[in-house]
């Protein structure tokens, strides 16, 4: 089950959207709702994380949106498109939320750490950032 998640991710942190082929340490299959609240063990409720985004997710599925302050839902991989709640800025480093969900979950799970932005940029000076957006069929 680990490979048929880590194959549909294409490698990559479902969230923060970094390669696991320069993480530190191996990725996570991270239950979306977690078992502790009734989420099952099926493809459909797993996602591909690093360790950075699954500790600051942990158990949760909402967030507070800094901008309306209000409780949003954090972004779903197999229900959301990556590019309907979040934008790269100009130069590729910064993931910037678009939505409430956005928001709430790049703020929730950081998506702009330190390690991350000098990854990005590093990555992006090689040629290999931005990562391509996942096809339609990876979502359930």
């Amino acid at each position: 089950m680990r490979e048929q998640v880590t194959r549909r991710a294409g490698g990559l942190c479902e969230y923060c959207r970094s390669p696991a082929a320069y993480a530190s340490d191996p990725f996570s299959v991270e239950h979306i709702h977690p078992r502790s609240s009734g989420g099952s063990s099926l493809l459909s409720n797993l996602a591909l994380s690093c360790q950075g985004c699954n500790g600051r997710k942990y158990t949760a599925t909402t967030a507070i949106d800094p901008i309306t302050g209000e409780p949003a839902p954090l972004f779903h991989p197999r229900r959301d498109r990556w590019s309907t709640h979040f934008i790269w800025n100009e130069d590729y480093t910064l993931v910037i939320g678009l939505t409430t969900t956005g928001r709430a979950t790049a703020t929730k799970l950081q998506l702009n750490r330190p390690g991350l932005v000098n990854l990005r940029a590093l990555l992006r000076s090689v040629g290999a950032h931005p990562p391509s957006e996942p096809l339609d069929s990876d979502l359930e």
